[in-house]
């Protein structure tokens, strides 16, 4: 019997797992995670659940008993410490697995604060598993003082999620506004505004220079600026780097993440990578999207070609970020935009249309899901509407797509 081992209990791993069975693959499959808990969303960890609003079991993708009904063997709280590819083993805990195919789905692990600026100082916390939640949700007591080191989106969702719970919150963004990397300034100027509202102080252009400790527990924070801050706790939110560590001792070739072609395989011919690990051709670059879409939808692109299929991935990017009331919804990649069009809503929605040159990239819509769906539509099929029009709030959205 064929067996398929997936190594990653993420949202790419469980994906690929489910289309595997859902396909018609009879063979043998092994789900390993390194976390005690079957897979679950991330996203919602920072938001609803944090804030109290969502019980842990409506975290999970699945119920646990999905997996033993579809004889999918779960391995949970297992580590795997070495992959070899002429053997097609894998070791997990000084037990060794044969594989046909092997999955990686490793996903990513956040940025952490060196050390000598006081990374290791206890009360210094990242935003990226249910541990790490459940580890800090005690700080976010009322009144509590919070310093969030980051401007991106897992930045600014934590301050709103802190704001709500009425604590004194202070966000610092080294660049000379939030959102640089990711979004147009008109973007960033809707979130400023949004979190400045709830009571959030933003300071752009502005880094971190030291954590200050007493007793092994951060106090405080020097700000570049010279300003020194008293804190009860920092929250770190600077990025993700892809696990790579278990594919680059196998030899596997790696170039922003575990380097994979259109169809997912990596150099090795019977190892696949998907999710937020894995880079693929895009254009006549190479793109590594950090979505649950792209996990989703890359996952069972790999499933689909262990089946035999030999589909190439077609990406269709999209993301979104809920803060305070305001639903943003991404579709498209606006990196390369000349010209950003503003098109108003209903009660205060907004969306802002990237292009570059005439052709559409990229939409972000504020509470605004027509808007979004109409520009995800648009994008996926090509087409490019004319930026007057859409700046008319007269315009027909829907009338967009018919021309």
């Amino acid at each position: 019997m064929r067996h398929v081992v997936v190594i990653g209990a993420g949202q790419a791993g469980a994906a690929c797992v489910a289309r595997l069975r859902s396909k018609g693959y009879e063979g043998r499959i092994t789900l390993i995670g390194e976390e005690p808990v079957p897979p679950y969303q991330r996203p919602p960890l920072s938001k609803a659940y944090l804030l109290g609003e969502m019980p842990l079991e409506r975290l999970y993708l699945r119920p646990e008993s999905f997996y033993a009904e579809n004889g999918i063997e779960l391995r949970l709280g297992a580590r795997v410490e070495a992959i070899d590819p002429a053997a097609k083993t894998v070791t997990v805990e000084g037990e060794m697995l044969t594989y046909d195919d092997l999955v990686l789905t490793t996903g990513s692990s956040p940025r952490r604060l060196p050390p000598e600026m006081g990374g290791d100082l206890d009360g210094v916390v990242t935003v990226r598993t249910l541990d790490d939640v459940d580890a800090m949700a005690h700080r976010f007591g009322a009144g509590a003082r919070v310093l969030i080191v980051g401007g991106g989106y897992i930045g600014l969702e934590a301050a709103a999620v802190a704001a709500k719970r009425d604590l004194d919150v202070t966000l610092v963004e080294m660049s000379d506004r939030i959102l640089s990397r990711v979004a147009a300034p008109e973007t960033s100027d809707f979130f400023r505004a949004l979190h400045e509202r709830n009571g959030v102080t933003i300071r752009e252009g502005t880094g971190l220079t030291q954590l200050i400790g007493e007793n092994g527990h951060v106090i405080g924070a020097d700000l570049s600026d010279g300003t020194r801050l008293d804190l009860d706790f920092v929250v770190v939110g600077v990025g993700i780097l892809p696990e790579t560590q278990l594919a680059e001792a196998a030899g596997l070739e790696i170039e922003n993440g575990v380097k994979t072609d259109l169809q997912g395989q990596t150099s090795d011919p019977s190892i696949w990578a998907a999710g937020d690990c894995a880079s693929f051709p895009h254009g006549e670059t190479r793109l590594r999207l950090e979505s649950v879409g792209n996990a989703i939808d890359q996952a069972e692109c790999v499933a689909d070609n262990i089946a035999g299929a030999a589909r190439d991935y077609a990406a269709k990017p999209w993301f979104w970020s809920d803060q305070y009331d305001v639903k943003l919804q991404i579709a498209g990649l606006s990196s390369g935009y000349d010209r950003v069009v503003m098109r108003p809503g209903e009660e205060g929605a907004v969306s802002f249309w990237y292009y570059a040159g005439t052709r559409l990239l990229a939409v972000d819509a504020m509470n605004d899901a027509r808007a979004y769906m109409v520009g995800k539509r648009l994008i996926e099929a090509g087409k490019s509407p004319d930026p007057v029009a859409v700046a008319d709030p007269a315009t027909d959205l829907k009338a967009l797509l018919k021309a």
